[in-house]
């Protein structure tokens, strides 16, 4: 029995280690801040041409115009109304590919296709057997969600909407990511960030080697007990428009553990062409609350 007796406070110590990761789990609203009056998202033609198989091709912009980070997905097929009569578009790729896009942001394509098998997404509509007159318009449904990502109510901020795009105004010089500086929104990047449990994050280096950016990131725990802050594995978007990096919700990317009064380090990588310049890191970062993720639009324009 004494030998058996022995073994209690160290159990009790174990259990304390690894079951206190998340030690403060207080009820709190989304710190999502509001940049404005919800106008919902807006598109923009930036090509209309012919698809492989001959069919009408409109290509899109994107514009976050929420006043929030959102992210956008269409709800089923589009509508072409062109010289008096309506023609119903069954391909349709317009979405933010599952990220949340800063308020004020412009995006024209995503990486998609399986984690297994990535390909660049464009944002486009295709309508077969029909013409854009002079005067044409298309019109689609959408679904969007707005503020923090949080795992346990991922609807809570949910709308719709419905945009109309004008194809008489193409532009394909448009400007990309930011359409619309929004006072307060982008941060340098080396500013530190509190996240879960008043744990400091860093972002202390970037290396861009060939095709892929890695990130170095630093946590430092003030606190009594050790903590995970999840970061996932963020993307960025630069001046071609789109984000680069496969959609992942970041709460399911392993992390080291932040030991209690102290520091740790680790890095993240997403690949994105040599070539795309003027990026940003679209981070999500775990806060208030286990799987409540904060948004910061981080500016590595330098880079």
């Amino acid at each position: 029995m004494r030998n058996k007796l022995a073994y209690i406070p160290l159990l009790a110590g174990m259990f304390l280690v690894f079951a206190c990761e998340y030690i403060v789990l207080p009820e709190m609203e989304d710190t999502g801040a509001s940049y404005g009056e919800n106008k919902g998202w807006n598109a923009l033609a930036t090509n209309i041409g012919k698809s492989d198989a001959g069919d009408l091709r409109i290509d899109l912009a994107l514009h976050n115009d929420t006043g929030q980070w959102s992210a956008m997905q269409a709800a089923g097929t589009a509508t072409l109304t062109s010289d008096g009569k309506k023609t119903n578009c069954a391909t349709v790729f317009v979405s933010s590919g599952g990220h949340r896009l800063a308020p004020g942001f412009r995006m024209r394509g995503y990486i998609g296709g399986k984690k297994s098998e990535q390909k660049v997404q464009m944002i486009y509509v295709e309508c077969a057997g029909a013409e854009a007159a002079p005067g044409s318009t298309l019109s689609l449904d959408y679904t969007y969600v707005t503020g923090d990502y949080n795992y346990y109510e991922q609807e809570k901020n949910k709308g719709s909407g419905t945009m109309t795009v004008d194809l008489d105004k193409v532009d394909a010089a448009l400007t990309y990511p930011v359409a619309e500086s929004l006072e307060g929104l982008i941060r340098a990047e080396d500013a530190p960030i509190e996240a879960l449990n008043k744990v400091v994050l860093t972002l202390i280096g970037i290396e861009r080697t060939g095709e892929a950016l890695t990130f170095s990131w630093e946590t430092e725990n003030p606190g009594e007990y050790p903590t995970y802050v999840h970061v996932g594995n963020p993307p960025v978007i630069g001046t071609d428009g789109i984000i680069y990096g496969f959609y992942e919700t970041p709460d399911i990317v392993s992390v080291p553990i932040s030991p209690s009064g102290g520091k740790t380090d680790w890095t993240t990588e997403v690949k994105v062409p040599a070539t795309v310049t003027g990026l940003y890191i679209l981070l999500s970062v775990e806060t208030g609350k286990q799987r409540l993720f904060a948004n910061y639009a981080v500016d590595i324009t330098a880079h």
